[in-house]
């Protein structure tokens, strides 16, 4: 790997790391001077790496300059707060280095602490998404403002306005207290089933950024099953989830890059191995007494990973929806439950189940009416999917509908 390849690789795998075990040290406060540290310790890499070469160990070379970088910022600027005060006081006594633990222990334990840190409910879910993209998955604002197809300028203002709520309201970077890890743990694993649908239902047509945000939401939700504190059956739901949606990922758009319907994919393309994570998790998380939205979600993702057309198969997602709507209701899971009706109740009943729902400004609506429609009345069929077209947001939503229209 080359330094043009390794440079963007390593600040997507280590600045994160580095970001989350200085902002541990410093405080919420001192976020910003973290991000800056970090920031220019890769600047420093690639002013250094262009005339000297790339060490031999490039991540090593990352974290003592980043160490270097810290500790002569910290002892020049005499950050005196509660903190780190006896330590740096103790090393300049003692003229002993001022630690920075770069340890996996201690990175894996800053990243989830910050994780808490970033979904406090003072900030919107939008900050906390960005906060976690930024901070915890190394991605720059270029990509951040791409994920959610807006523009640096508005990223920045969110993320500053972000960051000085959490200032102002002082949010310790630390794990929650037992009698508050289940309340907080419930903010923190919505904003991480959020950072995945970004991936999985992204209107970017980015597909490198697409397939990231995915990975990036499942390596944290990894690491919170690697933790004692938050390894619960909810994470484990969740995690499953992902795996099961992930699995599918290959099979979902063509070589031009066009959406391919579930009931079209090649499941030779299906990842057998993301499969079987995704069942094993799924059996872990059973072994709680609360049934979340997760593990609903996860056993309707698992069915979908048997391709065959089964009473079985639809009988038990219906039932699936129909307690999910009862756990959380949202018109799009309402809108999904109607497409399993179709397959148990016949179509004409799914009709008029998915009419009274009435999202008038949804292209899915739409889509699924002029589906349902199809073998009833073509002519209705075709103007449901003319009003989706006109919804529809991305060219390869599009393009999906055009070929719905002219195979009528």
């Amino acid at each position: 790997m080359n330094q043009q390849e390794l440079i963007p690789h390593l600040f997507r795998t280590e600045f994160r790391k580095i970001m989350a075990v200085l902002s541990k040290l410093m405080g919420i406060e001192h976020i910003e001077i973290a991000e800056d540290i970090a920031s220019d310790t890769f600047l420093s890499a690639l002013e250094t790496w262009t005339y000297q070469g790339i060490p031999p160990n490039p991540t090593a070379w990352l974290y003592s300059v980043a160490k270097n970088k810290a500790r002569n910022y910290i002892v020049r600027n005499h950050l005196f707060y509660d903190k780190i005060a006896f330590q740096i006081t103790q090393s300049i006594e003692d003229n002993q280095s001022i630690e920075i633990d770069l340890s996996d222990k201690n990175i894996n334990d800053s990243q989830l602490q910050m994780l808490f840190a970033i979904c406090s409910p003072s900030i919107s879910v939008e900050a906390q998404i960005g906060l976690a993209l930024r901070i915890l998955c190394g991605f720059g604002i270029d990509e951040i403002a791409n994920a959610f197809l807006s523009n640096k300028e508005t990223i920045n203002k969110r993320l500053f306005r972000a960051k000085e709520k959490l200032r102002n309201e002082k949010v310790a970077i630390e794990f929650p207290g037992e009698a508050e890890i289940t309340q907080r743990l419930a903010v923190v694993l919505r904003t991480l089933y959020l950072l995945f649908n970004e991936g999985y239902y992204s209107e970017s047509q980015d597909t490198i950024l697409r397939n990231d945000l995915c990975l990036e939401a499942m390596r944290l939700t990894y690491l919170l099953t690697e933790n004692e504190s938050t390894n619960l059956p909810e994470v484990k739901a969740l995690l499953s989830l992902m795996c099961f949606h992930t699995s599918r990922f290959e099979a979902r758009k063509n070589a031009n890059g066009e959406l391919i319907l579930y009931e079209d994919q090649d499941e030779k393309l299906w990842n057998k191995e993301l499969i079987e994570k995704g069942v094993y998790y799924l059996h872990e998380a059973s072994q709680g007494i609360q049934l979340s939205k997760y593990h609903l979600e996860a056993s309707i993702a698992y069915w979908h990973t048997i391709k065959a057309d089964t009473p079985e198969k639809w009988g038990s997602i219906l039932q699936l929806y129909n307690k999910l709507l009862v756990v959380e209701y949202s018109p799009i899971a309402a809108l999904n439950r109607t497409f399993a009706l179709s397959k148990v109740h016949g179509k004409a009943k799914a009709i008029a189940e998915a009419e009274k729902l009435k999202l008038l400004d949804n292209p899915y609506y739409f889509t699924l009416l002029g589906e349902l429609y199809k073998v009833i009345d073509r002519g209705k069929a075709k103007q449901h999917f003319e009003n989706a077209y006109q919804l529809a947001k991305t060219l390869a939503d599009k393009q999906v509908i055009q070929r719905q229209i002219d195979g009528l």
